[in-house]
């Protein structure tokens, strides 16, 4: 596993842009930017940059990380954290907290993957079916595409974790989607950093590509824009969501009510002392 210490590659001249703004909430610094802006950002960060990771906090995510304290620095260490829940977004604002601008992991590699890779580019792929291939390599023509899909447990294999780094290392990439679901493609991405030899962007968007190239369908804009693209996922595949979604996620909220009183009860010291 990696140290904390170890989790952030050195930077160049050449791989440090301009940093997007930020919003603090649950611990973590997301970027407070548009999709355009995040696309634009990352679209033109250079190839051979050191590898930086995106991660894509949501619900469950969070819920996730107040449970287990060692997700958290791999989460700070990440190059991008873009919130991915319009639940979460909402119930920020209802409770008077700062909220960032909604980038949905999914788009942001659709976005990335379709029109920031020129023929001839490579893609590597961590995860996904390899029965998906075809389908990907029609969405962008020309790219190649280094494809390895690690075994079922591999997180807790050490030897089969080292083959998907040294992958990852072997096959750099503008763009490496990391496709293994969450926490693993979290902690994965943390390690391909930590060597200190990987280049491009990581990208942590588990389904994102089987939605890309129509292995799931996405819920309809106005679902997504409600935030009830949960319910629809749902109810398409409710034995491998409904308790991820009804049991697992809902601590979401204890979590932002807490935040709300801390801030709270740090403003009433703020006066208090003034």
């Amino acid at each position: 596993m990696v140290g904390i210490s170890e989790l952030r590659p050195p930077q160049t001249e050449a791989s440090v842009a301009q940093p997007l703004p930020t919003v603090r909430l649950l611990g973590l610094d997301f970027t407070d930017a548009e999709m355009s802006e995040v696309v634009s950002w990352l679209g033109h960060r250079a190839s051979d940059a050191p590898f930086g990771y995106v991660v894509t906090p949501n619900a469950d995510h969070l819920v996730r990380i107040s449970r287990d304290p060692s997700l958290l620095p791999v989460y700070e260490a990440a190059l991008l954290r873009v919130m991915d829940s319009t639940v979460v977004t909402h119930t920020a604002r209802l409770l008077g907290l700062p909220t960032a601008a909604i980038v949905r992991g999914t788009d942001l590699a659709t976005a990335l993957i379709t029109r920031h890779l020129e023929p001839g580019e490579r893609l590597t792929v961590i995860g996904m079916d390899e029965a998906l291939l075809p389908a990907l390599q029609q969405r962008c023509p020309g790219v190649r595409i280094a494809h390895h899909n690690p075994p079922m447990g591999f997180d807790r294999d050490a030897a089969a974790f080292a083959a998907a780094v040294r992958f990852a290392v072997e096959h750099p990439a503008r763009f490496t989607v990391l496709a293994v679901g969450m926490p693993r493609q979290e902690r994965l991405a943390a390690a391909i950093a930590a060597t200190g030899h990987a280049r491009g962007v990581g990208l942590c968007v588990g389904s994102a590509l089987e939605f890309l190239v129509g292995a799931h369908r996405r819920a309809p804009s106005w679902m997504q824009e409600a935030g009830f693209e949960w319910l629809y996922r749902m109810l398409r595949e409710p034995r491998r969501l409904a308790r991820r979604y009804l049991i697992e996620c809902p601590p979401i909220f204890r979590l932002l009510l807490r935040e709300r009183r801390a801030q709270r009860g740090n403003q009433e010291a703020r006066l208090l002392s003034s």
